[in-house]
């Protein structure tokens, strides 16, 4: 068993409770790290034995394409995605950050950090 992760993926997207956050939007990063059996890939060298982390992204950039108001509900349904995508994933966890939130005061981010 092997854990691949993606950290530091960036989007600009319109999640929050605020009508602010939802027409302005604010800037994301998103860490996913993906528990999968990688043994046949480590003697095979072929993509298609393991998880494409290009198709990975891609899947994480449209869910953060779909606005929601919680950041909660965005990390699920990324989670809940990539399981789908790719069976292989034993287990995964997600932590979503929101950099800069307008809670009135000075904080870097919040985040939520969530498994499947």
């Amino acid at each position: 068993m092997a854990q691949i992760s993606i950290e530091g993926m960036e989007f600009h997207a319109y999640h929050g409770c605020f009508a602010e956050e939802q027409m302005i939007g604010t800037r994301f990063i998103v860490d996913l790290f993906l528990d999968v059996d990688t043994s046949t890939a480590e003697q095979s060298d072929a993509l298609h034995d393991t998880v494409n982390y290009l198709t990975v992204y891609q899947v994480v950039k449209k869910e953060m394409m779909v606005n929601s108001k919680l950041l909660e509900h965005v990390g699920r349904r990324i989670l809940d995605a990539v399981k789908s995508h790719f069976p292989a994933v034993k287990h995964a966890t997600i932590k979503v950050r929101k950099m800069n939130p307008p809670l009135g005061g000075k904080m870097d981010f919040v985040s939520v950090t969530l498994e499947a």
